[in-house]
């Protein structure tokens, strides 16, 4: 008798066997290729901020602040921070001198 060789992989092991249909298992290749896990928000995947952000909601975001900034740009600050803040149902984006722009200044 061979002797059996030890820490194989499962793929080794099994090589090529196909198990035949039987009236057990013929309905499982259709149920394990129906049944597929519901996938929730995952915090690692950075995408899952940006889902809601439709494309027509960022050009209309990109051109609010595209004003925001020509208007900065006209009272002479050209280093500015963008400062986020949210009041009941509103999101409010506040143009805002970066501390460079500040030192400037003074």
């Amino acid at each position: 008798m061979a002797k059996i060789p030890k820490n194989l992989s499962d793929t080794a092991m099994f090589g090529d066997y196909k198990e035949t249909l039987t009236f057990e298992n013929e309905n499982y290749e259709e149920e394990a290729a129906a049944s597929q896990p519901v996938r929730g928000i995952q915090k690692d995947n950075k995408n899952y901020v940006s889902e809601f952000f439709t494309p027509e909601l960022q050009e209309r975001v990109g051109k609010a602040l595209l004003d925001l900034k020509v208007k900065l740009y006209k009272e002479g600050i050209v280093d500015f921070d963008i400062k986020v803040t949210a009041q009941d149902k509103q999101i409010i984006l506040t143009g805002v001198p970066s501390k460079a722009e500040k030192r400037k200044a003074k």
